[in-house]
């Protein structure tokens, strides 16, 4: 299946997606029509000043927090607010973010170097240390303990690759969720500090070549699709793997195309509409603060993604 050039110069597509959030439409002009930073970001900077962004900091609250949870109250508290902050491309240097910064690393460092919000385990949790490490990276916080969070992951890194949340209840095999969500966190903590490039890297690459063992959704006992989630396009995501935020992360990461993507890509390919639109095929049940899109309708947020997975391997389908 060979994915020509011109999809991803439709006049049509780009302006309907053009029409939407400043969220979006600077991702567009990065991604899809490759302009310069000084071009995109006068859309970016929009994003505290209207649309969704303005929407999710206005409900902050004064400590910094919101909905008054650290991570418990989805998906309003303040770890997934952050993250969909940061979804959102919102500038680093944006003022609100700091004090949540500070609050999710204070309230939860622990003993151990990770992150541990929960009064009913004696160890951090290896999913929700990445995801923190992600925030934090991305909005340039400087605290020590950011690198404490990162060499937690990399000691928590399972023989196969991955990573898997309940490795401390005796888990042996990798999970698609906490591996997605780890890898996210040491490649913006790998953007902060270029200089640790190579070793951040080696533990990515580690952690690419298990979800590629499993052409990104397959059991590897089976090789049968392991959950039929997986292969739904999901935004927000949240905590929850799929394959369209596994490419996302790759092309992000630079990753060249490895044959064992091609099954993965090819769902992305066919779940096109004849309009060159993708939908919203599935919501994460939760409080949400409100709703960007709706479920089986045309989705903004599944079109960019999805179009700058295929930009960046399109020359290899076939």
């Amino acid at each position: 299946m060979q994915i020509k050039e011109t999809e991803f110069q439709d006049k049509k597509i780009i302006r309907w997606l053009m029409n939407g959030d400043p969220s979006i439409c600077w991702q567009v002009i990065k991604d899809l029509l490759d302009k310069s930073e000084k071009v995109f970001d006068i859309e970016r900077r929009k994003i505290s000043k209207e649309g969704w962004g303005k929407k999710l900091l206005s409900k902050q609250d004064k400590n910094g927090m919101w909905a008054g949870s650290l991570y418990n109250h989805k998906w309003i508290s303040t770890t997934y607010t952050m993250l969909l902050l940061k979804s959102f491309g919102l500038p680093p240097g944006n003022s609100n973010v700091r004090p949540a910064c500070r609050i999710l690393l204070d309230e939860g460092f622990y003993n151990d170097g990770g992150i541990n919000y929960f009064t009913s385990l004696n160890h951090s949790e290896t999913c929700v240390t990445g995801m923190i490490l992600s925030v934090v990276s991305y909005f340039q916080y400087d605290d020590q303990s950011i690198d404490n969070l990162a060499e937690f992951l990399l000691k928590q890194q399972m023989t196969d690759g991955g990573w898997n949340c309940q490795s401390f209840r005796g888990a042996k095999h990798s999970s698609f969720h906490s591996t997605i969500s780890v890898l996210e966190g040491l490649r913006e903590y790998e953007k902060l500090y270029p200089e640790k490039h190579s070793t951040i890297r080696r533990s990515q690459l580690k952690g690419v070549e298990f979800l590629l063992q499993h052409r990104l959704f397959r059991s590897h006992r089976t090789e049968k699709i392991f959950d039929p989630r997986m292969t739904r396009f999901s935004f927000p995501p949240r905590w929850r793997y799929d394959i369209l935020r596994a490419l996302d992360y790759f092309q992000e990461a630079n990753l060249p195309y490895d044959k064992r993507m091609k099954e993965a890509l090819e769902i992305v390919v066919t779940r096109k509409c004849n309009d060159g639109k993708w939908l919203l095929q599935n919501r994460h049940a939760g409080k949400t603060f409100f709703e960007m899109e709706q479920v089986s309708k045309s989705s903004r947020w599944n079109t960019l993604r999805a179009l700058r997975v295929l930009k960046k391997y399109n020359v290899i389908l076939s």
